[in-house]
């Protein structure tokens, strides 16, 4: 696919083609301001392409083609956790008693099943990420997008949000595409690592992250996970050094 915003001849995204498999975890790593935002946009349909396409296979039952989690959790501040929550099935008409049932099992498994009558400004900022993250699965949606979820959060925090994730996907299985500018994270999180380059951006690499599942944290210790690490810094560098100079 091809992208460039309407109201000039900027090219963000030029010939980008990729496919993601059932319960496949993709990251995208490239140099700030390269087009990945604006590809999970075209994959969320918020914007379309202006050249090829985005295609679903399978049967959703229903539920949304897709959801995003972005880096800020966005919730409404005049609304609890729960209904913050189930915000997106109230919208779809689904009746009050039916949206809890399906978000309580989600909120105790990120700890917030004694939060739900509390308000954004009650939580810490962890906490409201995961409502956040909860809020994407609950809608089951056939893909998850994620843009930076976890940036603006400390180093532990990301690490405990990071292990919250992939054991919520191993119950809730689904493919997720994650944007991040963060190689460690592409690498503890994903199937496969995909790089792109400046702007505009295209697929210049892809790595098979090796590690089996479940991943535990300490992979991030291994040897094979600091020669991973290397490689893909090797793709990605000149495309961050081309792109700090425009």
């Amino acid at each position: 696919m091809a992208y460039r915003h309407r109201d000039g001849p900027l090219e963000v995204l030029r010939r980008v083609s990729f496919g993601v498999e059932a319960q496949e975890f993709v990251c995208l790593v490239g140099p700030s301001g390269c087009g990945k935002t604006t590809l999970l946009k075209v994959l969320a349909g918020l914007v379309h392409p202006y050249e090829g396409r985005v295609d679903f296979v399978g049967s959703h039952n229903g539920n949304p083609l897709t959801a995003m989690v972005f880096q800020d959790h966005g919730l409404f501040p005049w609304m609890t956790v729960m209904d913050n929550v189930t915000f997106g099935l109230d919208m779809r008409g689904m009746a009050r008693v039916e949206r809890e049932r399906r978000a309580l099992p989600l909120l105790e498994r990120a700890g917030l099943a004694r939060f739900v009558r509390s308000y954004p400004h009650e939580l810490s900022i962890g906490m409201k990420q995961r409502a956040g993250l909860i809020r994407a699965f609950v809608t089951d949606p056939a893909v998850l997008l994620m843009d930076e979820p976890f940036a603006s959060l400390d180093a532990q925090t990301k690490l405990i949000l990071q292990d919250e994730l992939l054991r919520i996907l191993r119950d809730y299985p689904r493919p997720v595409v994650y944007v991040t500018h963060d190689i460690e994270e592409a690498i503890l999180l994903g199937d496969r690592v995909l790089v792109m380059t400046a702007r505009p951006g295209e697929v210049k690499a892809e790595f098979q992250v090796p590690f089996a599942r479940p991943r535990a944290l300490a992979v991030i210790q291994t040897p094979e996970f600091a020669d991973l690490k290397g490689l893909i810094w090797r793709d990605l560098e000149a495309a961050v050094r081309y792109q700090s100079q425009q």
